[in-house]
C-alpha cells in the first residue's frame, strides 16, 4: 500500500504534530491522505458525523488531511477508568473492559479489528499516514503488537521515527530504539526525525552524521520548536500549550485537574482569548482565588468526586458557589455539581450526594450518549459533541443553559466542544468576567477558534516542506 508509519522514541516524541503535518502537506498536494491510528489510549475523544468516537488527534489529523473524520481512522480506543482497567471503543462504539494483566493476551481481535481498518481504508485513499504508539522499541509488547512494529510488517509500512531533541538524549533514543528491534523490523526503519529543536541547526550536524553513519540511515529532516502549535491531546492532562502564568488585567481561569479528566480540550478555545489565561490545578488555594473555574469532564466521576473531597476542593467549591463567583462544570464535572448521583455502572457504588450546587440529580446508563447536538444561548448558535453515560436531570428551577442550567454563578453542561463555537465563547466568558468582577472584554480583532486551527495546521504542512526531506519522504511513502 502507499503509506509510511511515523513511529517515535517515546510518547509526546511529537508523532501526533508530524502525522497531521504530513497529512496537510500531502492533501496541498492533491493527493488523498487519511490518518490512522490502530489503537489509541486517551481520555480526549471526538464524535465523528455518524455517531462514532474516536481519538481527539486522529480527529484533527483528519482535518489536516481534509478528510471527513471517521471510525476507521482509529479503530482502537482505550479510555483509562483507572491505573489497570480501561474501556474499550472499537469502530467507535463500546467494546467492553480491558484489564491491565488481560492486555498482553487480549489483543487478538482488537488487532483484526485494526488490521481490517486499515485495509479499508487503503482501498479509497491515495496515501493512509498511520501513527504508532508509544514507542516500537517496547519489546515487552511486541509478540501481538499491531499499533508499531506489528502494523508495519503486517502492511510493509516504512517507518520514520520521531525524536523530541528538546527532552535530551535523542540520539542514543534513537540508536537505543534500533537496536532494540529485531532484523526483520530493523529493516522497515527507513529514517529519523528529529523535532522540537531551538537554536542552530548546524550544532547538530556532527551528531546528525554519526547517528546516520551508525544506522545507516538518512536523517530525514530537523523540525524546529513551534511556538503556538499544539494537537488536541492524547493525554488528558496535558495543556495543549496554554497553561501559562498570570499575566497583568488577564481573565484567570482554573482548570480543576482530576485525575481521570476527559476531553479536557474544552478549554482550548478559551486559553486562545487574548487576555485569558488558563492554567491546570489540584489546590484549593487557586480555586480560591482563580477569576473562573472549570470543572472538566471525567472518564471516573464518582471516583474524581471523591477526589474532591479528599483534597479540600469541594469546599473551596462550596465557597465560590455561595460568593457568587463563577463555576462551570462540563459532562461528568457538571454531574459532580448535582445533588445526587446514582451509579450502578461506571463505578457501581449506587447512589451518592453530589456537590449539591445546581438542582439537578444524576443516573448513569449501561448505554452511552455519542451525538453532536446543537442549540443556542444568548443568540448565539452553539454546535457541540457529547460522549457519557450519566444522564443529567434538571429537578428544580434554575435558568437554561445550553442542555443544562445556571444557577447563581454555577452553571454547567453535558456539551463537549461549545467553546469552539467563537460568538457563544466570548459572551459566555464576558458574561463570566462580570460575575467575577473582572474587567474584561473579547477582542474585536482576534481570530477565530477554527481558523486559529487551520492555520496551525498549515504551518505544521510549511515546517513539513522546509524543514523535511520531501523528496525522499514522498519516495518512501510511494
Amino acid at each position: 500500500m502507499s503509506g509510511v508509519l511515523v513511529a517515535g522514541t517515546t510518547s509526546d516524541a511529537g508523532k501526533s504534530l508530524v502525522t497531521a503535518g504530513i497529512c496537510r502537506w500531502l492533501a496541498r498536494r492533491g493527493v488523498r491522505v487519511a490518518p490512522f491510528k490502530a489503537q489509541n489510549m486517551s481520555n480526549n475523544s471526538m464524535v465523528c458525523a455518524d455517531g462514532a468516537e474516536v481519538g481527539r488527534a486522529q480527529w484533527l489529523q483528519a482535518r489536516a488531511a481534509g478528510a471527513e473524520p471517521e471510525a476507521a481512522m482509529n479503530p482502537v480506543l482505550l479510555k483509562p477508568g483507572s491505573d489497570r482497567r480501561s474501556h474499550v471503543v472499537a469502530l467507535g462504539k463500546p467494546f467492553g473492559v480491558l484489564e491491565a494483566g488481560e492486555y498482553a493476551t487480549g489483543r487478538g481481535e482488537l488487532a483484526r479489528i485494526a488490521f481490517a481498518a486499515l485495509a479499508e481504508l487503503k482501498d479509497r485513499f491515495d496515501v493512509v499516514v498511520c501513527e504508532g504508539a508509544g514507542s516500537p522499541a517496547e519489546i515487552n509488547l511486541r509478540q501481538g503488537d499491531y499499533v508499531n512494529m506489528g502494523l508495519a510488517q503486517r502492511f510493509g509500512l516504512p517507518t520514520v521515527v520521531v525524536g523530541d531533541i528538546d527532552r535530551g538524549g535523542v540520539f542514543a533514543a534513537m540508536y537505543g530504539t534500533l537496536a532494540l528491534l529485531d532484523t526483520a523490523d530493523q529493516e522497515l526503519v527507513r529514517g529519523w526525525i528529529i523535532n522540537k529543536f531551538r537554536g542552530d541547526e548546524s550544532l547538530l550536524r556532527p551528531g546528525l552524521d554519526r547517528l546516520e553513519e551508525l544506522t545507516k540511515r538518512p536523517v530525514l529532516g530537523v523540525l524546529p520548536w513551534l511556538d503556538g502549535v499544539w494537537i488536541d491531546s492524547e493525554d488528558a492532562l496535558a495543556a495543549a500549550g496554554w497553561a501559562g502564568g498570570h499575566r497583568s488585567g488577564s481573565l484567570r481561569i482554573a482548570v480543576v485537574r482530576f485525575p481521570r479528566a476527559s476531553n479536557a480540550t474544552d478549554v482550548d478555545a478559551l486559553a486562545a482569548e487574548p487576555g485569558v489565561t488558563v492554567s491546570l490545578t489540584a489546590e484549593p488555594d487557586a480555586i480560591a482565588t482563580a477569576d473562573v473555574v472549570v470543572l472538566p469532564g471525567s472518564r471516573a466521576t464518582v471516583d474524581d468526586l471523591r477526589w474532591l473531597h479528599d483534597r479540600g476542593l469541594a469546599d473551596a467549591l462550596a465557597e465560590r458557589a455561595a460568593s457568587g463567583r463563577p463555576l462551570l462544570g462540563i459532562c461528568g464535572g457538571y454531574q459532580m455539581l448535582a445533588r445526587e448521583i446514582s451509579d450502578d455502572v461506571e463505578s457501581g457504588v449506587g447512589t451518592v450526594k453530589g456537590l449539591g450546587l445546581l438542582p439537578v440529580e444524576v443516573s448513569f446508563s449501561a448505554d452511552k450518549v455519542l451525538g453532536r447536538p446543537s442549540g443556542s444561548w444568548r443568540g448565539h448558535p452553539v454546535s457541540a459533541y457529547e460522549i457519557h453515560h450519566g444522564r443529567a436531570v434538571v429537578t428544580g428551577e434554575a435558568e437554561p443553559f445550553l442542555d443544562g442550567c445556571r444557577s447563581g454563578a454555577v452553571w454547567g453542561t453535558t456539551w463537549h466542544g461549545a467553546f469552539d463555537n467563537d460568538g457563544f465563547r466570548r459572551a459566555w466568558l464576558t458574561e463570566a468576567a462580570a460575575q467575577a468582577g473582572v474587567a474584561w472584554s473579547p477582542a474585536t480583532d482576534a481570530p477565530g477558534f477554527a481558523s486559529l486551527r487551520e492555520s496551525m495546521l498549515d504551518r505544521l504542512a510549511d515546517a513539513v516542506e522546509a524543514h523535511l526531506d520531501t523528496g525522499e519522504l514522498a519516495r518512501l511513502i510511494t
